[in-house]
């Protein structure tokens, strides 16, 4: 069923709104899949936080027209499913990298990071970027480092005297 001109318009608004707030996008073309395979797909993808569309080429284009991703409009061609990642990164990603290793049919096309568009190879270096949690955990761990560093070294001294005493000890209950 066509689509009217509001209704076009409605999903260009849309679209155009996700992708200005969106850190990441990935298109893949999704020929072959069943409905169901589709309906599991946009199932992992909500709850990952990912927006996920299937659009028509020339409407994806508007949309994305004057935001980050307008670097995608070349390579807009065939039957593509557009997931855009809301929360961190590589979540868009990392769903449709999952999907397409369980289903064959699900090829990447395109990846586009920060205005820059990159082949659906780089699609490996997005999914393996860190959630915010981790990251925050990473960042936690470095700064937290050199403390526990200097703490150890300040209880040192202290150590080494407990153990010599302590091996002074089983010597003399040894003799």
């Amino acid at each position: 069923m066509a689509l009217r001109l509001d209704d076009k318009k409605a999903v260009v608004a849309e679209v155009a709104a996700v992708a200005a707030r969106a850190h990441s996008a990935v298109a893949a073309e999704y020929r072959g899949l069943t409905v169901s395979e589709l309906t599991d797909l946009r199932k992992v993808a909500r709850e990952s936080g990912v927006y996920l569309r299937v659009i028509k080429n020339t409407l994806a284009r508007r949309a994305i027209e004057g935001t980050e991703f307008a670097c995608m409009k070349d390579g807009l061609v065939g039957p593509l499913i557009l997931a855009f990642s809301m929360e961190d990164p590589g979540s868009a990603a990392r769903v449709v990298q999952d999907f397409s290793k369980q289903h064959e049919k699900l090829v990447v096309k395109l990846v586009a990071v920060g205005g820059k568009l990159y082949g659906a190879s780089e699609i490996d270096r997005l999914a393996k970027l860190p959630t915010k949690e981790q990251a925050l955990a990473m960042l936690m761990g470095v700064m937290k480092a050199p403390i526990e560093k200097f703490v150890r070294t300040l209880a040192e001294p202290h150590a080494k005297l407990v153990r010599t005493v302590a091996a002074i000890r089983d010597q003399k209950q040894a003799a």
